[in-house]
């Protein structure tokens, strides 16, 4: 297959780790004869300093000319307490809504070797896996803003149409129906008119799916929850500012941020990136996990049915964190491995497991790269 990829590294670490997902995705095109071809473009900060914007023109129509959007992370303190149109936070929701990105999917799960490694009992999180669909368009974040002329009081208008919420739950729905059958509503029906709507068009759609359980849980009922029972969610259906709150919430279940990938979708565009920060503290210190990223790009090749080349990239992934060639936030011990390792590993793994296993034998992690 023939891909145009958009990669928008950002600020703080999104260079490093974007890096190290175009190198596992340059492995994959080797390994399964495809041809990906990497175009580069600023956002954020760098979009600011580099063309007065945090999503210049030029960058968005690099997006709107690419087959699927790689980007890394946003954001940089020195931008903190500046007019909320020039923080490069804004390149992010503007660059959703120039190109339609109504959908975020975040699916969240564990792995054996990490158990330890979350806040949580490993008996309560163990085989956790469930994917949360947040609407990204609509809602509070883009609803009219006011503060009064006094500066003693302000607004933010919070709104939904039935189309809206239509083309997401669809999208839900019909992930439910491909794995646990189990679909899970999280609204604020008892107060806001706007959960309301929701819950009322998520009846009307579930009649086209009756082989999926729906549920229904308030947001608050839903943040105990994941925190009690993980494994009782497979697929959860949220507004904007909720999904926001319980993809961060739900993060703590694998053990790091650092783990969780997550995908955009549009009628015509699809972006892939990691949920963590910019972590600007830690730019080229060559210590960021870049795994988020590497599985984001994992789930770019899922968009584009490439199921078995995304596969190859969890099996990679399982395998670093197995033989614990991780970055410091997963391997405390000093023989942890630098972001570029990294790559290098699960780029070579997937390209050929049996001399990466073989040679890897005999190197010191905390003294040379994999390879």
């Amino acid at each position: 297959m023939k891909l145009n990829i958009a990669v928008l590294p950002g600020d703080g670490i999104g260079p490093e780790v974007t890096t190290e997902a175009v190198k596992v995705l340059k492995a994959i095109a080797q390994k399964y004869n495809h041809n990906f071809s990497f175009t580069s473009a600023p956002i954020g900060s760098r979009g600011i300093e580099e063309a007065g914007a945090p999503l210049p023109k030029k960058t968005l129509e690099v997006c709107k000319n690419a087959d699927a959007i790689l980007m890394g992370t946003i954001g940089d303190p020195k931008y903190d307490g500046l007019d909320t149109e020039i923080r490069p936070e804004r390149g992010l929701l503007e660059l959703r809504k120039s190109l339609g990105l109504f959908a975020n999917i975040r699916p969240i799960s564990t792995y054996e070797a990490l158990l330890h490694k979350s806040p949580l009992k490993g008996k309560i999180i163990k085989n956790t896996d469930f994917i949360i669909f947040r609407e990204l368009t609509g809602g509070i974040y883009y609803g009219e803003k006011e503060i009064a002329a006094d500066g003693n009081s302000a607004s933010d208008n919070c709104s939904y149409s039935a189309d809206e919420i239509d083309r997401i739950a669809h999208l839900a729905f019909k992930s439910a129906r491909s794995r646990r059958k189990i679909l899970t509503l999280v609204d604020k029906d008892n107060i806001l008119a706007t959960s309301r709507l929701w819950r009322k068009r998520v009846k009307i759609i579930a009649r086209d799916y009756p082989e999926v359980k729906l549920f229904f849980l308030h947001v608050d009922n839903a943040a105990m929850h994941l925190l009690m029972n993980p494994r009782k969610f497979d697929v959860i259906l949220t507004e904007n500012m909720f999904g926001d709150i319980l993809s961060d919430e739900a993060s703590v279940i694998s053990g790091s941020i650092g783990l969780l990938a997550s995908a955009s979708l549009g009628e015509r565009s699809a972006l892939f990136e990691p949920i963590h920060g910019a972590y600007n503290k830690y730019t080229g210190q060559n210590v960021a996990n870049p795994l988020a990223t590497i599985l984001s790009a994992a789930m770019l090749l899922e968009h584009f049915e490439m199921h078995e080349e995304a596969d190859a990239i969890k099996n990679a992934v399982e395998k670093s964190i197995e033989l614990g060639i991780t970055t410091p936030d997963l391997n405390s011990s000093k023989k942890y491995a630098h972001t570029s390792d990294v790559g290098e590993f699960i780029s070579e793994y997937i390209i050929d497991e049996k001399n990466v296993l073989y040679n890897i034998e005999n190197i010191d992690l905390g003294q040379s790269t994999i390879i």
